[in-house]
């Protein structure tokens, strides 16, 4: 999830704007024991104190007036960072009391809340608080779009982060493909495993950061789309197969944001025609995707996640490459971690109507998936208010390595 914009003052303003705007009484956040990542990171209570809550509070930020919070009494200083005035709580019925109290007279709240888990990226609370604010005569709705302002919005200095990462990212790629190539020529061999740490060890030169070591896969691994090979479990190398690679990173350093890329090869001077011409449809349809995005942001036109995943499949589906589809187009991109709280590029996991907002930052990356093989392309992009830029090269063939 992204908390580059949480690592800012909370804009109280900007968001009592946002929250008119929409026709919302207020956005509602609330956490226990960490189980909503997207409030503590808007509240930035995740860096109070070295530690998370232990105990339930909730945060008001109403479209007018000044925001109130509910906290519990031995964990008084839970929102004291935080602009306004707090209750405290000790017994249940004193929170019930409190929290009747802090939304008495509003109609419509937003919440971490998602209809039916449409989407469940943003379904942070529990259904069990969420019943309990209705009860208090309140409305709940969703508050995607506000996490989309508020949660998933880069600065410049992020998305500078971001550029530096993806170049890294494109150096890495180009190493460890040269590897391979060099590896498996006249007769010779490596493994996955071999060219994962090999990448590995390139993040640590490069001052890149991860989640976990990038991904090798040869050719049927190639077919799992979160195949990661291990030292127990990795497959051989030779010559004549085919290897994706998807790398993802950020800089080491505060406020730093996530690059993430999949490209893929072929150990053998001439690419087979069956994975040339899937290769050929995943860059059509990501160029279809990345076309939407441009001509919507120049256009000023709000465009929502779910249209960039239609946008793509529809080309997969119409070259006959439906079934071979296994996944979303395309994530939100984070801080602390490569999924970041965005829209997605999805309507095929689930279905994403969140619009894609100036400053945020996604992938698309379509790929078709077989018993034997697997291609993706994946690139990232980042959202202006007035254009869409893509992060760095697009691959337009495999490569041939030998």
């Amino acid at each position: 999830m992204t908390a580059v914009a949480a690592s800012r003052p909370l804009d109280v303003g900007a968001i009592q704007a946002a929250l008119r705007a929409d026709g919302l009484d207020g956005w509602l956040l609330y956490d226990f024991l960490g189980l909503n990542p997207i409030a503590n990171d808007v509240t930035a209570v995740d860096r109070q104190g070295g530690h998370l809550a232990t105990r339930r509070w909730f945060y008001l930020i109403p479209a007018a007036g000044e925001p109130q919070g509910l906290v519990h009494a031995i964990e008084s200083q839970t929102l004291a960072h935080l602009p306004g005035s707090t209750t405290r709580y000790a017994v249940r019925d004193q929170l019930e009391r409190g929290l009747k109290s802090l939304v008495g007279g509003l109609r419509r709240v937003a919440m971490e809340y998602s209809p039916s888990c449409a989407i469940p990226y943003v379904a942070r609370v529990d259904a069990g608080t969420v019943e309990l604010v209705r009860s208090c005569g309140v409305e709940v709705v969703s508050s995607g779009d506000l996490v989309q302002q508020f949660s998933a919005v880069w600065s410049a200095d992020a998305i500078a982060t971001h550029l530096t990462a993806s170049d890294k990212l494109y150096r890495i790629k180009d190493r460890a493909f040269q590897a391979i190539g060099h590896r498996t020529q006249h007769g010779g061999h490596t493994t996955e495993y071999e060219i994962q740490q090999l990448m590995a060890q390139w993040f640590r030169e490069e001052g890149l950061v991860s989640d976990s070591d990038p991904n090798v896969s040869a050719s049927e691994n190639a077919g799992n789309p979160h195949y990661l090979p291990t030292r127990e479990a990795s497959r051989p190398i030779g010559a004549n197969e085919l290897v994706l690679l998807d790398l993802w990173g950020k800089l080491e350093q505060p406020g730093a944001v996530y690059a993430d890329i999949t490209w893929v090869g072929y150990t053998g001077a001439r690419v087979p025609d069956r994975y040339a011409e899937a290769f050929a449809v995943i860059c059509e349809a990501r160029d279809a995707g990345v076309a939407l995005v441009q001509v919507a942001a120049r256009e000023g036109r709000a465009v929502r996640g779910f249209e960039v995943d239609r946008a793509a499949s529809a080309v997969i589906r119409s070259s006959g490459y439906g079934a071979a589809i296994l996944h979303r187009t395309g994530h939100s991109l984070g801080d602390a971690a490569v999924h970041g709280t965005g829209a997605n590029m999805d309507d095929y996991e689930t279905h994403d109507d969140r619009r894609l907002v100036p400053g945020s930052g996604f992938t698309i990356e379509p790929g078709v998936y077989f018993a034997d093989f697997g291609v993706r392309t994946e690139i990232n992009m980042v959202m202006g208010a007035h254009e869409a830029t893509v992060s760095g090269p697009l691959q337009t063939e495999i490569l041939a390595l030998a």
